[in-house]
């Protein structure tokens, strides 16, 4: 029996991950799942992280990290804090020390966004090293905010999961202030833990050649990929939890 912490990405909250508890706890494993106060505006990745340890304080070290899109920066951070058996990133941003999302991505995004929060151009020699990666995400999807138009969410969030799985979703989204884009990442160094990464083949935020990419350059693995959206955990609820319990029983 395993114990996996369930890490949101941005809109999210701990509810996101209702249909694949039941499934991993159906299977003989336990699930904690945290929510990260995504609303505050003077929070970033080290807050996230906080309170993601703060959910483990009094559990078990044989913890099996998940993180989900935004929280592929958070959980090597929880990881550099306290001993995780296992990092597992499903469809996930991973991390860069010494440099922000923005920096790993900034070309990718609007000129106007870019000043609208400030953001200054990274020295040269501090972004080269991003320029031989694919784009990181679907052009189709920045810039749209899935709280504003339902239709939005309906193409980028539930394009694969039932029409009643999408009613019953919608409305839960919550706002998100994105400090944790253009913060440097507070990790340090990459933590001595065993990484797994989770392609989602029909993702419609990340780009899935970026996510191949980075899982074997960045993390030195070869991904695992699923015939799912940026969001199995509505869409492939089931197929998820085999996924994660063949991951645990390697």
């Amino acid at each position: 029996m395993s114990l996996f912490c369930l890490v949101h990405g941005a809109y999210l909250g701990a509810w996101c991950w209702d249909l694949l508890t039941q499934e991993i706890e159906a299977s003989g494993h336990q699930t904690v799942a945290v929510d990260l106060p995504i609303e505050d505006p003077t929070a970033g990745v080290l807050q996230y992280a906080e309170v993601v340890s703060e959910t483990l304080q009094g559990l078990e070290d044989d913890v099996i990290l998940v993180g989900h899109s935004m929280a592929g920066l958070i959980i090597p951070v929880v990881a550099s804090q306290r001993p995780v058996r296992q990092l597992v990133f499903i469809g996930g941003v991973i991390p860069h020390v010494g440099a922000s999302l923005l920096d790993q991505s900034y070309d990718e995004a609007d000129p106007n966004f870019l000043k609208a929060i400030g953001y200054e151009l990274p020295e040269a020699d501090k972004f080269k090293q991003f320029r031989d990666e694919p784009n990181m995400f679907n052009p189709a999807a920045l810039g749209k905010n899935p709280l504003q138009d339902e239709a939005v969410a309906k193409e980028f969030i539930f394009h694969d999961s039932s029409p009643d799985v999408a009613r019953w979703a919608f409305p839960k989204l919550r706002n998100q202030q994105f400090l944790y884009i253009s913060e440097v990442s507070p990790l340090q160094a990459w933590p001595d833990v065993e990484c797994t990464y989770i392609v989602c083949g029909e993702d419609r935020t990340l780009s899935p050649a970026w996510c191949r990419y980075a899982a074997r350059k960045r993390l030195g693995v070869d991904p695992i990929e699923i015939p799912a959206g940026h969001y199995p955990m509505f869409s492939r609820p089931a197929h998820l939890t085999d996924v994660l319990a063949k991951i645990v029983s390697k």
